[in-house]
């Protein structure tokens, strides 16, 4: 494990984001802000930027990532579960998702897979590709719903509606290995309960649709086996177009 998790290093400059008091590491949300806007700079260009209105999203995601149990837990987050983040059409949602990972690599990772390269590659290969992801390994599906149904040899599939099926069942079973016992999150001096210790599958989404429209492309049963292993995170409905 990194023993200085709470510094960063870009090149030859380094950034603090909290500092570490009785082997507890308290994140400080302005140091954070200062660090994502630099690194978004590096893996976007020069036109990112975190912006203001985005601020107490941002800072509920920055919990979740750091896995500041406590926190979350008072913004009815759970940290067990995956994210779900929504939100219009170019409000940042992937380019969060691909940032907000560096800030504690060792908490919170996973392979971010846009929705409809695997559509394409089911279209390929067919039900393998379903199987693929019926593992334990944690996922971000990017742009969920933007994806066409999937055929395979004249045999149509709903394959993003299927995947997430077997996501959920992953997620349900008994995935029993506890974290490790000393946590970095701000919460760490707390007792965690059982439940906050156990390490699951995770899956995360983003998507351009509400939930009205999640239940009319994959159905009722999906619709509620994404409220019980996500969170639900998002943006505001007027939320602008970044990339314009």
């Amino acid at each position: 494990m990194n023993p200085q998790p709470h510094i960063k290093t870009e090149g030859t400059s380094k950034f603090q984001i909290g500092e570490i008091i009785d082997n507890t590491v308290h994140y400080d949300f302005e140091k954070i802000k200062t660090y994502l806007n630099i690194k978004g700079h590096l893996l976007f260009g020069k036109n990112f930027r975190i912006y203001k209105e985005d601020e107490p999203l941002l800072f509920k995601l920055c919990c979740y990532f750091i896995q500041d149990h406590y926190s979350c837990a008072q913004m009815g987050i759970d940290t067990n579960k995956g994210i779900l983040l929504s939100g219009p059409v170019g409000c940042g949602k992937t380019s969060l998702m691909k940032l907000l990972p560096y800030l504690a690599p060792h908490k919170t990772n996973y392979e971010l897979i846009p929705t409809r390269n695997i559509v394409f590659n089911f279209n390929t290969k067919g039900f393998e590709t379903l199987e693929k992801f019926n593992d334990t390994k944690n996922y971000c599906f990017d742009d969920l719903g933007v994806e066409p149904d999937g055929s395979h040899y004249a045999k149509e599939c709903n394959v993003m509606g299927e995947i997430l099926l077997s996501r959920y069942d992953q997620f349900t079973q008994a995935n029993q290995s506890l974290s490790p016992s000393l946590s970095l999150s701000h919460s760490s001096s707390q007792s965690l309960s059982l439940s906050q210790r156990l390490s699951h599958t995770k899956t995360h989404l983003t998507t351009n649709l509400n939930a009205k429209e999640l239940e009319k492309r994959y159905g009722s049963r999906v619709r509620s086996r994404l409220r019980q292993m996500m969170n639900v995170i998002a943006f505001d409905s007027n939320s602008k177009d970044k990339r314009l």
